[in-house]
């Protein structure tokens, strides 16, 4: 035991003297939090956090004009805002300061103009309004309407126009929009097609837009918009399921690079030439998603990353000699913010590892020398002694090909010997992917609770191929869960873990495979932490927003057809909430667009009829998850709290 543990559990039997009941709920407010049945937080906890809390990371977001420096956002107060850098290691220097988290941040490319585009919110709702900074002035105008969901602003080459998505025609479809810097504010809708549409890039005359159709994570088309005649055409028309990802008009207008996984399991880069529909496959000697991609604006070099097996790999060729370029070794990790400086002689890239958090490099593409650019604080903390996970693959319940199928899974461990207790971290989505990077709240729990994290990738995560993808879609729901049950084994055969001492941890869709674990394997969790989750897919689907409602439906299935609700009804933590006997934590956003407070709500009286202790903390400012460090680090230390009580006592 840790010395930190020692003190942290005496404080507890001081603390926590006087039991909570379910039938004795206690509620208390705290700025925008909402808390019930949460003590005090200790202040050894709070002191020994604070380290974790002030670790901060850097995201690249666009070249400034000149070429001559950099926009990154990060977090110097209570949300992450804009900054400017000049040199590498140099001073960031912030231009906004906004009491809400800001998004996008794109120059405008014409010669006269020194501003950018970005999009904000209020209070998490996901609202987000798209708004335009004058640097040389310091103002800032929202150019949309104040009510609607607005995103993806893309300048035009030449500047003068920028297009983005609305839903405020009936705040249910994603029309496409197109806005005159003359007139930003009295933006023409040039597409109007029901469902969810977004324009991805201008092609080089700014004639057409390049436009998605998406549909869910298995289907989606593009289509190439003609801005004068209104004429859409589909870009590779096919009659098969196709999933696309990134793409963009090549520099000479001629043709496409896109990205999809048509006639194989993962999404391969192709380039389709606009003349005569021929495409060519770039990558069918890679067995992994492509994912993100740049082109230079001289139209010589061809950046994109490839997910291997959770872990980004960065390739770059030159379009014109069609050669790979080599590039420097490059440390193992996360790799976005892909982006060619405005003369096509730099290349940034953002690296994040489990052992460091997001930092900005700039490629020099003459030289392929790498020089980091931004040097962000990690509280203090040394970082000798960060972990790194091992990537391992558990045999789960069915079979492929005669075989077990495998689950893939980063398990990081504390030093020691252990036998260690064991959090489970369940990702979102479902279609997300878990993949390492750095947490400081993972890194807190192995240095200073001597905890063992393991982050599965269930069957219907993304990066592993669409027939994987699709493994848990309408009736096969539970046999995600059942992977759940395999780790559980899994765990047991392992003498460094401790069987005895399991929680379980999500978030959003994780948050309801945390409920629906705790029901299935009610005896072999102490907690569980649900963040955001879904606890009733019935009326989840009937209160989630318009603008996302079929989205979702395409994945977990149509409540509005009997059967199918019957069986969502049947698999929701709300109707087997009685099999819950193990403590719980719920954390919700009051804003949340996506699964509203009433999941929450609904969950913690259910369990609570149990005799069961539930803590209950609502942000009243936060929608979707905690964007605000001061309600981030009051859910971290009480989560803490709740460990030390429940999974470590």
């Amino acid at each position: 035991m840790t010395t930190y543990r020692f003190y942290a559990t005496l404080l507890l039997s001081i603390v926590l003297s006087v039991s909570l009941f379910a039938g004795d709920v206690q509620k208390r407010e705290l700025g925008n939090l909402v808390l019930e049945n949460i003590p005090e937080i200790p202040e050894q906890i709070k002191d020994r956090l604070m380290q974790y809390q002030n670790v901060r990371g850097a995201s690249f977001r666009d070249w400034q004009p000149d070429g001559q420096g950099i926009m990154i956002s990060t977090r110097f107060g209570e949300t992450s805002q804009f900054h400017l850098v000049e040199d590498p290691l140099g001073m960031r220097k912030q231009i906004t300061f906004f009491e809400e988290p800001v998004g996008g941040g794109a120059f405008c490319p014409h010669d006269e103009c020194n501003g950018f585009l970005f999009n904000k919110d209020i209070g998490g709702s996901e609202f987000s309004q798209i708004f335009y900074f004058d640097v040389n002035t310091g103002n800032y105008n929202m150019l949309t309407d104040g009510q609607s969901r607005n995103g993806a602003a893309n300048w035009s080459n030449k500047g003068d126009r920028f297009s983005f998505y609305s839903t405020k025609r009936n705040g249910r479809d994603w029309d496409v929009y197109v806005a005159s810097m003359d007139d930003p504010e009295n933006p023409r809708r040039v597409l109007e097609k029901g469902g969810v549409w977004v324009a991805v890039d201008w092609s080089p005359d700014d004639s057409k837009l390049l436009v998605i159709n998406y549909i869910s994570a298995n289907i989606s088309y593009y289509h190439v918009l003609d801005l004068q005649s209104g004429t859409l055409t589909q870009v590779n028309p096919s009659d098969k399921q196709i999933a696309y990802g990134a793409a963009a008009f090549s520099k000479d207008g001629e043709g496409i690079y896109f990205t999809s996984d048509e006639d194989s399991e993962f999404k391969n880069l192709f380039y389709y030439e606009l003349s005569s529909g021929q495409k060519t496959n770039l990558t069918q000697d890679i067995r992994w998603d492509v994912g993100s991609m740049a082109l230079s604006d001289d139209g010589r070099y061809l950046a994109f990353t490839v997910n291997e097996d959770g872990i980004d790999k960065l390739y770059m060729r030159n379009v014109q000699t069609d050669e790979k370029v080599e590039l420097p070794q490059l440390p193992v990790g996360q790799m976005y913010g892909l982006s060619f400086s405005p003369d096509s002689k730099q290349f940034s890239l953002v690296l994040n590892a489990p052992t460091a958090p997001g930092d900005v490099y700039i490629m020099d593409m003459d030289s392929k020398s790498l020089t980091r650019w931004t040097q962000s604080e990690i509280g203090g903390l040394n970082p000798d002694h960060f972990i790194e996970p091992e990537l391992i693959h558990y045999p789960t319940f069915d079979e492929v090909n005669g075989q077990p199928r495998k689950i893939p899974a980063f398990v990081y461990k504390p030093a020691g010997d252990g036998p260690h207790p064991v959090v489970i971290d369940i990702h979102g989505g479902p279609e997300a992917q878990e993949r390492p990077y750095f947490s400081s709240l993972t890194q807190f729990w192995l240095n200073e609770l001597g905890v063992a994290v393991i982050a599965p990738n269930v069957r219907g995560s993304a990066g592993y191929g669409k027939s994987y993808l699709k493994l848990d879609n309408d009736y096969k729901r539970e046999n995600s869960v059942k992977d759940i049950g395999k780790l559980l084994d899994w765990i047991a055969q392992q003498p460094d873990l401790n069987k005895e001492r399991v929680a379980v941890f999500g978030g959003s869709y994780g948050g309801y495979m945390v409920l629906s674990s705790m029901f299935n394997y009610n005896e072999r969790i102490r907690c569980g932490v649900d963040i955001v989750g879904i606890s009733n897919f019935v009326t989840f689907l009937k209160n989630t927003k318009e603008y996302r409602r079929n989205l979702r439906r395409v994945e977990y299935g149509d409540e509005r057809d009997p059967e199918m609700a019957e069986f969502l009804q049947s698999i929701s933590p709300t109707t087997n909430a009685h099999k819950i006997t193990k403590p719980l934590f719920v954390a919700q956003g009051l804003n949340d667009p996506r699964v509203p407070a009433s999941e929450a709500e609904q969950i913690v009286e259910k369990v609570r009829n149990n005799d069961v202790n539930v803590w209950y903390m609502l942000a009243k400012d936060e929608g979707h998850g905690f964007r605000k460090k001061t309600n981030r680090d009051f859910f971290y230390n009480a989560v803490t709290l709740f460990f030390e009580q429940y999974l470590l006592d």
